[in-house]
């Protein structure tokens, strides 16, 4: 088959979250499966300047939007052999930022990726490239199926091209007001409730979830969370239409990428069956952070975004009961201002154990997995999460709240399973997460216990091979439809 992935971002070119890890390596396993991969993003100024082997192309587009002609250049690179074609335009992709600055969104999104996704289509044909299936990411790229739908439907070019639409995240929908559909070069008729009208706004994630052959979100349960009020953003009725058309994937883990025994970034290399390394990343890490450096101290990383989703509401409720214990506190992330704030008073009062590391440090972010006896992840809610997985890989035993990928993921002692690998929590409260971290703490205690459950979670297998073979099924279902 042949496949081009269509994306926002893409690691190691673009990369804000959990998005770009999974665009930089589902399409690995794809093509090692056989198949013709090809990817496309927006050429952005981070990519540009990111020291990549770039070639200028010769093929160029032209877009239509709002009455203008506007025109971008292909370029392209490479990931692991598969060819990466960059969308070049200045004024819309060459900024300090993929979405938006600290401030907030830039006013133009709905423009700019209007551009990228008509871009797409036109270089497409262009380049001769007739793709089996068209696999979209998330809101910035649901224009593409709305178009295939309403416009080229009658274009043979691509009447046998199927579209999979991702959600990575449902709370993220690109919502803009009604007169963004003329920028995006769309009529007054795509503002219906049967299209893309909200609530007297326009939405592309609504709309990707209406046209799209196939759509699928990154874990079982969120499947089926995001199919009610509770987590449905407002969105739950309309992917209740598309039941049958709707699938929960995990995500996986690039286990070449994250491996404790190659990882250059931490201090000592270890692995499941070998365990001394961890202690000595530990101890590193405790130096490095000002901590005292004891081996029996549990010590509880996280890392993630400080916002709402990631339940650092619950964090920062408990950061006096954390200084009170006798266990350490290893903070990084950057995220809502108002939780950096609270993050940042605390810090200033001086705990000795509690170490907050406020901004982005990707050379941290291995050190922490590697030197944390317990990871934690008390979120709100969770598509698939990746922090999890790499802290299975890494030793770092997850301490998480069971919504979403996290609850098809990491299972407790008292969830009557013979092979726990972590410590879970039920209700959304400082109280419940607590007790969960106590548990973990007390079992700490018990060295043979302990050691243990890490080797169990540095076993899984969350690797992308078994989900790369569920996206093959979807494909090849996507081709099945096309043919009728």
């Amino acid at each position: 088959m042949k496949i081009l992935v269509v994306a926002s971002e893409v690691a190691p070119f673009a990369k804000t979250g959990g998005l770009a890890d999974v665009t930089g390596s589902l399409p690995k396993e794809i093509k090692q499966r056989g198949h013709d991969v090809r990817i496309i993003i927006p050429f952005y100024k981070t990519v540009a300047k990111g020291g990549f082997p770039i070639r200028k192309g010769r093929k160029s587009v032209e877009v239509a939007l709002g009455g203008t002609t506007h025109k971008g250049l292909l370029r392209q690179t490479s990931l692991a052999d598969i060819p990466v074609y960059l969308l070049e335009n200045k004024e819309y992709f060459h900024r300090d930022f993929l979405y938006g600055t600290p401030a907030g969104e830039y006013p133009d999104n709905a423009r700019r990726f209007a551009f990228f996704c008509r871009g797409v289509l036109d270089i497409l044909k262009k380049m001769d490239f007739r793709p089996d299936v068209i696999h979209c990411h998330d809101w910035q790229t649901a224009l593409i199926p709305i178009l295939l739908k309403y416009e080229f439907n009658k274009d043979p070019f691509f009447e046998k091209t199927a579209v999979l639409f991702t959600i990575h995240n449902l709370a993220y929908q690109g919502l803009f007001p009604r007169k963004s559909l003329a920028e995006m070069g769309l009529a007054p008729s795509y503002f219906t409730m049967e299209r893309l009208e909200y609530y007297g706004q326009v939405n592309l994630m609504k709309g990707g979830i209406l046209t799209a052959d196939l759509i699928n979100t990154v874990s079982t349960t969120y499947c089926k969370e995001m199919q009610t009020p509770e987590h449905g953003c407002g969105l739950d009725g309309v992917l209740q239409t598309r039941s049958d058309d709707l699938s929960g994937i995990l995500n996986g883990l690039d286990y070449t990428e994250w491996d404790p025994a190659t990882d250059r970034h931490i201090l000592k290399n270890y692995k499941s069956s070998a365990l001394a390394g961890k202690a000595v990343n530990k101890k590193g890490l405790q130096k490095l952070l000002g901590l005292e450096q004891k081996r029996d101290i549990p010590l509880l990383g996280m890392v993630s975004r400080l916002t709402e989703q990631k339940g650092v509401d619950l964090l920062v409720e408990l950061l006096p009961q954390f200084e009170a214990e006798k266990l350490q506190l290893v903070v990084l992330g950057t995220g809502d201002a108002r939780y950096i704030k609270l993050l940042q008073d605390f810090q200033r009062h001086g705990a000795k154990n509690v170490s907050l590391n406020i901004g982005f440090r990707p050379e941290l972010s291995p050190m922490v997995y590697a030197g944390s006896d317990m990871f934690l992840m008390p979120s709100r809610y969770e598509p698939c999460g990746l922090g999890q997985l790499m802290a299975l890989r890494y030793g770092a035993v997850p301490v998480v709240r069971k919504t979403g990928g996290l609850t098809d993921t990491i299972s407790d002692f008292r969830d009557d399973v013979k092979e726990p690998n972590g410590f879970t929590f039920d209700e959304y409260s400082a109280e419940a997460f607590w007790d969960a971290i106590m548990r973990a703490v007390h079992v700490f205690g018990d060295r043979a216990a302990w050691v243990k459950i890490v080797r169990r979670g540095m076993n899984c297998d969350f690797s992308w091979q078994r989900s790369a073979e569920k996206y093959e099924e979807l494909y090849l279902r996507g081709v099945a439809i096309k043919k009728g």
